[in-house]
């Protein structure tokens, strides 16, 4: 029998026959499409013919499709939908596809092919996208190691492969802890609880054989438990159970693991000539070099921290009313700050929650989307990996454009977080595709045949996938390897951050915001208090992500640190971090950064995009319009549809005419003085 993998997709969009795979299948296509892509490869190399930009570039572009196409499914199953089978394939997998990697930019042959181009580029004649290309193959080969020989090259191979074991290690443990933590509670125990953390709570323990209700270490139950909870002790249970994910201590414990990769990491660096890993990582970057990063950071740090101390006091003061003695705890900030909220802004998450329903919230994305950009949704049924996950086709004067797949309920299967990965990139050359992106997220389940409420929160966070999402199907450029969301990574966050404005439009949410019982839309003066309260825990919140940003900065800024835990501690000093705030991700569970490379460094990049997209948003508001047609042209055509076909200051420039200061996202944080 066929393996289904490595057949021909003959499905509804030639989207992956899930309904055909089963994890057996996974090793043997990975083997054989592994082993086919090396003979690829080979032959580019070992071609007699003189390098060209066709015979070199184009086609090591179309090489592996096989290998993409079984991996794109594997790891997409491997993050949503995890079992033991597939974490120990993704055990096996991760040395095999580093040494794979390895092969290819250690072929001698095959590097002095591009070498060669990238010395003759002046005289190819290539479009601007095919000097991209070849840019960035050039780039990826070199700080690969491609130019290291013997001893040198040996050891960089061997540093590969070991980090991707530690990465992955690094994320199976993190899922072992957050799916094997539950808290069982009693009906009693659930006091203060809305009705809706109620049944999520009720819905949490049926799906884990629970007798009652539990909370769990995913975000969406376990942040509502902690504003709402009037049951102290319990808060400080499910605290320190959430913020010691990775660091309980047995196999599943992170801590060794961070060291050794940061140990890894710097001498990475050094073997490529960099001083620090930092400077090696980010000078592809927007940002260029960590004391641009430094810069940015400490310059909302200090107006954040300031903001966070005055709301400390304050909450000290209601907690004093509730005749609780002591200070403020972390697991007591999330509790005071909901009650001072509701106090300051007459907003109530039990009020507000009916009329943010996940169906309305995910048609009022779409229906932005259509018109800004003109693109038309419709549901089909197809072949998914699990029941909840939902697919839809993308049009535009009825031309097909990409397929959308939404995956939104928290399973203990699936890591936590929210991210947008894709089944398939867009492309022109050598193959013609359209996109298929993936928006993971995880939201709480509702019991069944009741509709899922969401937080304000979580509807932010829905828009932002989505944006991500838009990135990929609005891609109109040759190359897969330059399509969508293939740019810098502190480029990468502004098409979601800047999606996530059209949320606020009291048009969108007077419209969609609407109540699931009345179907009344939300009152205009509620609609006014949620916007206001959504900027009255910026300091906390700021100061959570910055401390974050700061200290994976400053572990890859200079030496690897024997105890990263020691590490953490004394950079967290050095800013005055307030005692009754954490990092929004300690090192023990800050996947960002040790589940692989990709954020590593890169942590602020959420924030240098926040500077754009306060900036490209204010684009829209100039011409008094947040639907302006010509702005949401200019948008795609300067920006989205362009992926990394351009460095992206150039990108931005194009469409903004200048580069921003960060005087608009401190407005936007309500930061500003």
């Amino acid at each position: 029998m066929t393996n289904p993998l490595l057949a021909e997709w003959d499905t509804p969009f030639g989207l992956p026959p899930f309904d055909r795979i089963s994890d057996d299948d996974f090793g043997s296509a990975f083997e054989t499409a592994r082993i086919e892509h090396l003979a690829e490869v080979a032959a580019i190399a070992e071609n007699p013919e003189p390098a060209t930009f066709e015979n070199t570039i184009v086609a090591l572009e179309g090489a592996g499709r096989a290998l993409d196409r079984v991996l794109t499914v594997f790891f997409s199953l491997a993050g949503a939908d995890s079992n033991p089978a597939r974490q120990a394939l993704q055990r096996d997998f991760a040395p095999k596809l580093a040494a794979h990697g390895a092969a290819i930019t250690g072929n001698r042959d095959l590097f002095e092919r591009i070498e060669a181009l990238w010395q003759d580029r002046g005289a190819l004649d290539l479009a601007a996208e095919e000097a991209r290309l070849l840019e960035l193959t050039h780039r990826s080969f070199v700080r690969a190691g491609a130019a290291l020989t013997g001893a040198q090259a040996d050891r960089m191979t061997e540093i590969k492969s070991r980090l991707s074991v530690l990465g992955t290690q690094f994320t199976q443990n993190l899922l072992a802890d957050e799916s094997g933590w539950q808290m069982e509670l009693s009906e009693g125990d659930l006091e203060g609880l809305p009705e809706t953390v109620r049944a999520s709570a009720r819905a949490a323990g049926a799906e884990r054989g629970a007798d009652g209700p539990v909370i769990t270490l995913s975000r969406s139950l376990i942040v509502p438990f902690l504003q709402f909870s009037t049951r102290r002790d319990l808060r400080e249970t499910a605290w320190r159970a959430w913020t010691s994910r990775g660091a309980m201590g047995g196999e599943t414990d992170n801590r060794a693991i961070a060291a050794e990769v940061l140990k890894l990491r710097e001498e990475r660096a050094k073997l490529l000539g960099y001083d620090t890993f930092a400077a090696y990582k980010l000078e592809p970057e927007m940002a260029k070099s960590p004391e641009a990063v430094r810069e940015l950071l400490t310059s909302v740090w200090q107006p954040a921290r300031a903001r966070a101390l005055e709301d400390q006091e304050k909450l000290q003061a209601l907690m004093a009313d509730d005749g609780v003695n002591g200070t403020l705890a972390p697991w007591d900030w999330r509790h005071y700050a909901e009650r001072r909220r509701r106090a300051e802004f007459d907003i109530d998450d039990t009020a507000l929650k009916p009329y943010l329903q996940l169906e309305r919230m995910i048609e009022a994305a779409m229906d932005c989307a259509n018109r800004l950009f003109g693109l038309e949704f419709r549901e089909v049924d197809v072949p998914l990996y699990h029941a909840d996950v939902r697919a839809w086709e993308v049009t535009r004067d009825g031309a097909h454009v990409a397929v959308f797949v939404g995956d939104y309920f928290a399973r203990a299967s699936k890591r936590s977080g929210a991210w947008c990965s894709a089944l398939r990139s867009q492309s022109k050359r050598p193959e013609a595709r359209t996109a298929v992106p993936v928006n993971v997220c995880n939201f709480a389940k509702p019991a069944a045949g009741e509709p899922a409420l969401l937080s304000y929160d979580d509807a932010r966070t829905l828009f932002h996938e989505f944006g991500h999402a838009l990135h990929h199907m609005l891609s109109d450029v040759e190359f897969g390897s330059i399509s969508g969301t293939s740019v810098a990574r502190d480029f990468v966050e502004l098409p979601s951050q800047l999606f996530e404005h059209w949320l606020d439009e009291p048009e969108v949410l007077r419209r969609f915001a609407t109540h699931v019982e009345t179907g009344e839309p939300m009152p205009q003066d509620m609609l006014d208090r949620m916007k206001g309260a959504a900027l009255a825990n910026q300091g906390f919140e700021t100061v959570e992500y910055l401390a974050s940003a700061l200290v994976d900065l400053e572990f890859h800024a200079g030496p690897a640190p024997a105890d990263p835990m020691d590490r953490q501690a004394e950079v967290l000093e050095e800013l005055g971090m307030p005692e009754a705030i954490v990092m929004r991700h300690a090192t023990p569970h800050f996947a960002h950064v040790f589940a692989g490379d990709g954020y590593s460094s890169g942590y602020y990049s959420y924030m240098w995009s926040e500077v754009m997209d306060a900036d490209a948003f204010a684009a829209f508001e100039e011409k008094g319009d947040a639907f302006d047609g010509d702005t949401a042209r200019a948008l795609e055509e300067r920006i989205l549809s362009r992926g990394g076909s351009a460095e992206p200051d150039t990108l931005y420039v194009d469409f903004r005419g200048r580069m921003p200061g960060v005087e608009a996202l401190l407005r936007g944080r309500g930061l500003a003085a």
